[in-house]
């Protein structure tokens, strides 16, 4: 697997290539803005990773927390892949943090901020600040239920195609 660093290394090389190309041109303008996007997949992706590993998880286990695959979870932090919000609030709640999406000039900077434990330990939770779109417990139950469900399901032909390979091989 491709450290970190050397994916870093590997994205600047291609942007001072984009970069050395000039400026002038409609081309280079798109160069612009798709390395800016990969900026922010490649800069989620750190957070991610620099989060899970302060916590002390595999991926598997941020995956299973996230309702996620473990190639998912690695492709992201690789800034192989770009989030949507539902999945980005998944991820903050597995990380036991708040996400931060903070404007810097052209660019952003995202971080997962941690919970303060002592906030969360004695209960004193901030006031809620939701908005109309966030989902209510009774939603959040629901998908689990759901996420349940579907794990079951995926289980019970996992045995079924056990049991067929077993028949044609026995």
């Amino acid at each position: 697997m491709v450290s970190h660093a050397q994916w870093k290394l590997a994205r600047d090389r291609k942007v001072a290539e984009s970069i050395s190309e000039g400026e002038d041109s409609a081309e280079s303008a798109e160069r612009v803005r798709r390395r800016l996007e990969l900026d922010l997949a490649w800069d989620l992706g750190q957070a991610v990773y620099d989060r899970r590993t302060a916590l002390g998880l595999a991926q598997t286990e941020l995956a299973r927390r996230a309702r996620m695959s473990q190639p998912q979870v690695s492709k992201l932090e690789l800034g192989g892949s770009m989030p949507t919000v539902p999945l980005l609030a998944r991820l903050a709640r597995a990380l036991d943090a708040d996400f931060s999406l903070t404007p810097l000039g052209e660019g952003v900077r995202v971080s997962f901020i941690p919970h303060d434990p002592a906030r969360t330990e004695a209960g004193t939770e901030p006031p809620s600040s939701e908005h109309a779109s966030a989902p209510t417990p009774e939603a959040e139950a629901e998908a689990e239920a759901e996420a349940e469900a579907e794990a079951e399901a995926e289980a019970d032909a996992s045995a079924e195609r056990a049991a067929e390979r077993t028949a044609a091989t026995g």
